[in-house]
This record gives structure tokens, sequence and C-alpha cells, in this order.
């Protein structure tokens, strides 16, 4: 319920408030989250600039409130400080830079060393990059897997992308608009050229836009013009073929007549199909008492 006109709503709790900002549009931040801005006793922010300047957006004053910076650089410095207030009894929020807390977000320490503590951890959610993207780029979201960012160098971008590349989900990454090509080029050696792919660059922003194709035409779109701006790359999820019951007991009765125990030919079926190693194993168990 909202507050009744002319009144304040109540500050947060004591404790740590993670605070979801906007990715892009200022508008996009919701109620929840400027009444925790605005009643804080304490505010932390990954870019304190990016906070100061949204909350001179919408009017909240930081006054005389202490706005501490934690991020990637500083956090095992700043930590302490920010759990000290919590143990005085103080609320503390926690802004991103950008989308939500603790989503490729170096909040995480944070929150973990508050709980650790016994504080309150509690969320104020919002937008995100990664749910943003899903909902534009029109690849299947009934299951997605969200992989970060990957390796900056190849062969260890490959080994990562070679580790996906049997996930039946749809694979979203963030990367740096300088390496863009190169991750394309490297998904489409691992994952396959004809993989279907979108490119989403400045989410929610004035210069939007959503890029359609297969992995191989992306790269050399992208390749040919590096973009600029915050990347969110999708990539579709690893076709499966459907392996039938039939199948997997004439695979078993062929390794079984090549002379391979139970176990053996369970393992190797298993490894071919795909199935699962009990339930082969059982089938296995099943024609070898035949």
């Amino acid at each position: 319920m909202n507050a009744p006109t002319g009144t304040v709503p109540p500050g947060p709790a004591p404790g740590l408030t993670l605070v979801a900002v906007p990715i892009g549009a200022a508008r996009d931040i919701t109620l929840h989250a400027l009444d925790v801005l605005r009643g804080a006793d304490v505010l932390a922010a990954e870019d304190t600039r990016t906070l100061r300047r949204l909350m001179d957006i919408h009017g909240i004053p930081i006054g005389d409130r202490p706005l501490i910076a934690y991020h990637d650089h500083n956090g095992d410095r700043a930590r302490p400080r920010l759990l000290a207030a919590m143990a005085e009894g103080k609320s503390v929020a926690y802004a991103s830079e950008a989308g939500t807390p603790l989503i490729a977000d170096p909040g995480y320490h944070l929150a973990r060393a508050a709980r650790e503590a016994g504080h309150a951890v509690t969320t104020a959610p919002g937008v995100s990059a990664v749910v943003t993207a899903l909902s534009l780029a029109g690849l299947p979201t009934d299951r997605f897997l969200f992989a970060g960012f990957l390796p900056n160098q190849s062969g260890a971008r490959k080994s990562a992308l070679r580790e996906l590349a049997g996930v039946t989900a749809t694979l979203v990454f963030y990367e740096s608009p300088k390496r863009l090509a190169a991750m394309l080029a490297d998904a489409a050696a691992e994952l396959g050229g004809d993989r279907p792919a979108v490119v989403c660059r400045e989410l929610t922003k004035k210069f939007e836009t959503v890029q359609h194709g297969n992995l191989s035409d992306l790269c050399e779109m992208y390749r040919a013009e590096a973009p600029k701006g915050e990347i969110v790359v999708l990539i579709d999820r690893a076709e499966t073929e459907v392996v039938s019951e039939k199948f997997v007991i004439d695979a078993l009765r062929s390794e079984l007549e090549e002379g391979s125990s139970v176990r053996d030919a369970a393992a190797n079926v298993a490894r071919d199909t795909g199935w699962p190693r009990r339930s082969v194993y059982k089938l296995a168990l099943d024609i070898g008492s035949v």
C-alpha cells in the first residue's frame, strides 16, 4: 500500500538493502528503491557518481549521510566500515552501477559478509540487463543460463564455451564492445556458426539496438564495425535429439554381443546417447538377465 499523501514512508530496517537501479532510463527505478535511498542511514555504491546523479534526478538529497564507494578494488577496505554501521543498528543501502546488485556485481561479498555477521539482508528489486535482454531477444526463455563475462583470452574463452556447448538453455553473456567480434568468432568455432544468436546493445537507452542473426554473420558484422556501449549476447540453446528407448536397447544389445560387461555397455551407451547412466544400466541389467 502506498503511504498517504504528505507522509514520509518509513526508512529501511537495520541491515543491508540491495537496491536495483536503472540500466539506462532513469525512470525505470521503482518507488520502493527510491524510498530506500531516501531513508537509509548509510549509502554505498559501486559508482558513487552514478548514484549521486540518479538521486539528483529524483530529488533525493544525500544530506550529511555517508556515501561510500564499494567496488572490486576497495571491497576489503570498505566492507568493515559498512558492517560496523550495521552493527550499530543502522540501515545500509547498496546500489550497483547499473541493474541488480550481485548480478555480475561486487556486492556479493558484502551481502555474504552481512549475513554471516547476523544482519538482515533484503532487496529493493528492479531492472536487470539479463532479464531485459531475454524479454527482447525472441529466444526461448523457459530455460536460460547466465554465464556473466567470458575470459578475455581466446583459449580460455573457447574452453568455457566448449563446456556450455551442450546446455539445452538459452545462453546469456555480458561482453565488452571491444571483444565482441572475437567472442562471437570463438562462439561460432565452438558452438557452430549457424547457431542463432542475438546481440543487444544499450538497452533502454537512446541508441538501443537488438540485432538478430547466426554467430558467423554477427561476427562478420561486428568485425567490420565495432559497436559502442553496453553489450548483452544471447545464444540459442543446443539442439537435442530425442533418443528412443528402443534405440538405447538396441545399442546395449550390440555392446553386450560384442563382449562388453553390463557396466561397460551401460557407460558407453549413456555417453553416446545422453541418457542418464542409471536408467541405461537398469535396461542393461534387464537385457542381461534374459
